[in-house]
C-alpha cells in the first residue's frame, strides 16, 4: 500500500476554529479565563456540538489568537501533505463579538499568509454564516468576502432546519460580485436541503450531503451536474449523526458516482488529520488506492484554485498513484 501522507491532498471542508491544537487551547482558555469542561467523546446531535463549540470560539479573543491558530493550521495541514486547502471561518460572528467586525478577519488572513508562505501551503479563505442568524450579519460577511481577494466564496452553515430562502439576496449579490457559493446541506436535515441549497443558494458545491441517497433522482441529478459533496466521515460520527463510521453511507456515495471528497470539518473534535481520513477510508472501507487517488483527484477538480494549480495537482496524484506501493 502506498504512503497516504505523501498522497497530495485539497482539503475543501475545515473549520479554522474546530483546528486548534489541544495545548494551543489550553494556553488561550487559561489566557482569557475560560473553563473549558473535558469534551465527550461523542455528541449526541449538532446543537450539543454548537454549544460546546461556542466556548472553544470564546477562546479567541485577541490579533495574536486568531493569527497563531491560523500560523498553526498552516503548518498542521503541510504536514499532512495538503497541497491547497479552502478553510471556512466565520468572520462576522467573531467581529460581532469582539466589537471589531473586521479584526478577527484581518488576522486569520495574517496568519494564513505568514503559514502558508512558511510551509508551502496554497490556501483561499471561505466565510460562512449560520442558518439561524440574521440576514443583517449575512450581509455584513458579505462585504467582508468583497474585501479581500483572497476570499473565494461565503456559505451558509449551522442547523439545516433553518431555510435558505431569507438570504437569498445575498446569493444573488455574491454572485454578481463574482464569489463562489457552497453551503452546508444534507448533514443533520434531509436531502430537500440539498435541493435548496442548489436551487435556492446555487450552491457550487455541498458541505457533507450526507444523506442525498435518500432521494435517488436527487442523487442523480447531482452525479450527473459533477456538484461534489465535501464528505466528512469522523465528525458525521462524532456529532451523532451517524451511529459509527462502518455504517457510514461514504461507500454508497462512491458506487452512486458522486463526486465525492474526503475532508475533516472539526479536527478538534474527532482528533483526526486529513491523512487519518484517507487511512480510515481505506482500513473500514477497504478502498483501494485507486479510489483514494480518485477522491483526491476530484477534490482538485471541485476546489477554486487556478487551473494551473489544478494541472499540478492531478500530475502529482497521478504519480502517487504510479508509484511502488511500498514506495
Amino acid at each position: 500500500m502506498r504512503d497516504l501522507s505523501a498522497l497530495p491532498k485539497v482539503h475543501l471542508h475545515v473549520h479554522v476554529e474546530s483546528t486548534i491544537r489541544p495545548a494551543t487551547l489550553k494556553e488561550l482558555a487559561a489566557s482569557h479565563g475560560v473553563s473549558l469542561p473535558d469534551r465527550p467523546a461523542n455528541f449526541d446531535g449538532f446543537r450539543a456540538f454548537a454549544d460546546r463549540n461556542s466556548l472553544t470560539r470564546s477562546c479567541l479573543r485577541e490579533p495574536k489568537d486568531f493569527e497563531r491558530i491560523a500560523r498553526e493550521f498552516c503548518a498542521d495541514e503541510a504536514a499532512q501533505g495538503t497541497r491547497y486547502v479552502e478553510v471556512t471561518f466565520t468572520a462576522a460572528s467573531h467581529g460581532e463579538r469582539l466589537g471589531d467586525l473586521e479584526m478577527p478577519l484581518r488576522a486569520v488572513l495574517k496568519g494564513l499568509s505568514e503559514g502558508g508562505e512558511e510551509h508551502g501551503l496554497q490556501w483561499r479563505l471561505i466565510l460562512d454564516h449560520s442558518r439561524r442568524r440574521s440576514l443583517e450579519r449575512a450581509m455584513k460577511t458579505l462585504e467582508l468576502a468583497r474585501q479581500h481577494e483572497e476570499i473565494i466564496a461565503i456559505g451558509m452553515a449551522g442547523e439545516e432546519r433553518h431555510s435558505l430562502a431569507p438570504f437569498e439576496e445575498v446569493f444573488v449579490r455574491a454572485r454578481e460580485a463574482g464569489l463562489h457559493l457552497v453551503h452546508h446541506a444534507g448533514e443533520d436535515a434531509g436531502p430537500e436541503s440539498i435541493r435548496e441549497a442548489i436551487e435556492i443558494g446555487r450552491s457550487e458545491r455541498i458541505g457533507h450531503g450526507i444523506r442525498i441517497l435518500e432521494d435517488p433522482e436527487l442523487a442523480a441529478q447531482t452525479a450527473k451536474s459533477g456538484i461534489a459533496l465535501e464528505v466528512c466521515p469522523s465528525s458525521n460520527v462524532a456529532l451523532g449523526l451517524v451511529p459509527s463510521l462502518p455504517e457510514h453511507p461514504l461507500p454508497r456515495l462512491v458506487e452512486a458516482g458522486l463526486a465525492v471528497t474526503l475532508n475533516t470539518d472539526v479536527p478538534d473534535v474527532t482528533g483526526t488529520t486529513i491523512t487519518d481520513e484517507f487511512t480510515r477510508a481505506r482500513e473500514v472501507f477497504g478502498f483501494t488506492d485507486a479510489t483514494l487517488a480518485k477522491l483526491a483527484s476530484n477534490a482538485v477538480t471541485a476546489s477554486f484554485a487556478p487551473e494551473e494549480t489544478k494541472a499540478l495537482l492531478h500530475k502529482e496524484i497521478d504519480d502517487w498513484l504510479r508509484s511502488a506501493a511500498g514506495a
